[in-house]
């Protein structure tokens, strides 16, 4: 019986990984290369390379359509994680899949209502909604307004009801909007929260279509930056 040649195999997943869009900045980035083990890290880094691992080797069958939400504060290595599953994904998994920087989609939908562009907004939005596997980076960095509500609403509804796995990173604490009860106004000086960026409506929305891993720990990119330094 014939079967494919590994250089073959090799080739399409390569190919399959440049139509990704991975930036080139984390190009490198891959889940044998997240490191855990440097001395400040956090145990919550270690277990979410797990989960990241496990989700790679369940997916499929053993995943249902679910995704992953990866919340932490700036620097733990999120959306290194994200695209190092994403990676492991095409390989292993044969997975066709996309990366978005989430403020870049949302400009790049904002830019089809343009009239000198000559693109459409469906058409940029209809890889996102198809991809099988999509990595969507920083979620809830640009500013709230009900334009960005209805568009996440839009994205995030699409993929929900159609089972696809989208992988979200947030820098926001997944957490409902505080600061403001149901008679008097909201607090002006509190930490933000994911349901403050996205609306509650869609911060519930991701708990039921993702697995929620909490990653903590000191901002490693500065941490590497003062090193150097010194």
């Amino acid at each position: 019986m014939a079967q494919p040649c590994p250089c073959r195999s090799a080739l399409r997943a390569a190919r399959m990984i440049q139509q990704a869009r991975i930036p080139q900045r984390y190009a490198h980035c891959t889940l044998d290369s997240y490191d855990t083990h440097f001395p400040s890290s956090n145990r919550t880094l270690e277990a979410a390379l797990m989960k990241a691992r496990g989700f790679v080797n369940a997916y499929p069958s053993g995943t249902s359509g679910n995704g992953i939400l990866m919340n932490g504060s700036i620097g733990v290595g999120k959306t290194h994680l994200a695209v190092g599953m994403l990676q492991a994904l095409i390989q292993e998994r044969g997975a066709k899949g996309l990366f978005y920087d989430y403020r870049d989609l949302l400009k790049q939908v904002q830019n089809s209502y343009n009239r000198s562009v000559d693109v459409t907004e469906l058409e940029i939005l209809q890889p996102v909604f198809d991809a099988e596997v999509l990595v969507l980076d920083e979620l809830g960095a640009s500013k709230p307004t009900d334009w960005v509500w209805d568009t996440v609403a839009h994205i995030l509804n699409t993929r929900y009801n159609d089972r696809r796995t989208t992988i979200i990173t947030t820098n926001y604490p997944n957490r409902p909007p505080l600061g403001a009860d149901e008679n008097g106004p909201r607090l002006a000086v509190r930490e933000e929260t994911l349901g403050d960026r996205i609306g509650e409506r869609m911060r519930s929305r991701l708990q039921e279509m993702c697995v929620v891993v909490e990653m903590t720990g000191e901002d490693f990119r500065q941490k590497v930056k003062r090193a150097s330094f010194a």
